[in-house]
């Protein structure tokens, strides 16, 4: 694989109508999860991408897996529990630019992830391990199943890439979030966070001070993302600002995140130059909020190349 990443997939359901949820009567479902979401997006760009995770043995467990090899993500190392439920979340949308998360995933077949279930070969193969702070919140032994996952990559020279992904509805105590998040960044070479997460760990800072704290804990490049206005990468060598791509409407803002991950992780594993790769991440992450749906608006190749060329056609003839 060129990156192998790890965490919970779900079934994502949407009211069909703009409002509150209690007032739904009609749902869309489709599949969401940070880690996934990666995933799909690195495969639709053209890159080898598998995914470890655990599923229930059960209908979303099967759409979930179904989906992802659709989309050519090897899922040979994701197993089924029996045991468990796949998890669930719903995604409100109360009105334009106001959409809230509910998590149903407290004792999920992902959160019964344990080091057991990891194939050091497999990650000890890979070119990145790509992990978020998601997975270390829905457990204690997912925690210890992420760290152990890092320690195999650093044993065989696999380079971590951390995206915060900040979700304090899943941790008990904020103090430990950001005790586990800090330690994480610290193990990892590369570090994708947003300005609410660096603020969390660093406090009130600039952004250059955010690049410089991160670059002292060991990573070798800092990516901190922006939304719409772009991202700053940082190197002990270099520093840079990259401009966002603007988005006339935004529908749905859900995974443009992982949408960016994807569009970095794809620059590195080419070559590009840093700001190239920046500015991949960053059409990546803009054509993402165009479509509804956590994965579904990954773009192939060619959409990526057209929307940073600005050349084409609204109607591909």
């Amino acid at each position: 694989m060129d990156v192998v990443t790890i965490g919970e997939s779900m079934a994502v359901f949407t009211p069909t109508s703009v409002g509150l949820m209690r007032q739904a009567t009609t749902f869309t479902m489709r599949i969401g999860g940070a880690e996934s979401n990666v995933a799909v997006g690195l495969a639709r760009l053209g890159h080898r991408v598998g995914w470890i995770s655990k599923v229930g043995s059960d209908e979303f467990g099967k759409a979930i897996l179904s989906f992802l090899q659709g989309e050519g993500v090897d899922v040979s190392r994701v197993k089924m529990d029996g045991e468990a439920p796949t998890g669930i979340y719903f995604k409100e949308q109360r009105r334009p630019n106001d959409t809230r998360v509910y998590y149903y995933r407290k004792g999920s077949a992902a959160s019964r992830l344990t080091p057991a279930d990891l194939d050091e070969k497999y990650i000890a193969e890979a070119k990145y391990l790509h992990i978020t702070g998601i997975t270390p919140a829905l457990s204690e032994n997912c925690r210890e199943t992420i760290f152990a996952a890092m320690a195999i990559a650093r044993r065989h020279g696999v380079k971590i890439v951390f995206d915060p992904n900040l979700r304090l509805k899943l941790w008990n105590e904020a103090d430990r979030a950001k005790e586990v998040m800090l330690r994480m960044a610290a193990e990892s070479d590369v570090v994708l966070p947003g300005e609410a997460e660096a603020s969390f760990l660093f406090g009130k800072q600039s952004v250059e001070e955010w690049g410089r704290r991160l670059l002292g804990m060991g990573a070798s490049l800092v990516v901190i993302k922006l939304g719409a206005n772009g991202a700053h990468y940082f190197t002990n060598a270099h520093h840079e600002y990259v401009p966002g791509f603007p988005v006339e409407r935004v529908i749905d803002p859900v995974g443009a995140g992982d949408g960016f991950a994807a569009g970095l992780l794809s620059g590195l594993l080419e070559g590009l130059r840093l700001t190239e790769a920046v500015q991949r991440a960053n059409a990546v992450g803009a054509l993402v909020t165009m479509v509804e749906g956590d994965a579904d608006g990954m773009p192939e190749r060619g959409d990526v190349e057209r929307w940073m060329n600005r050349h084409g056609e609204d109607v591909t003839r």
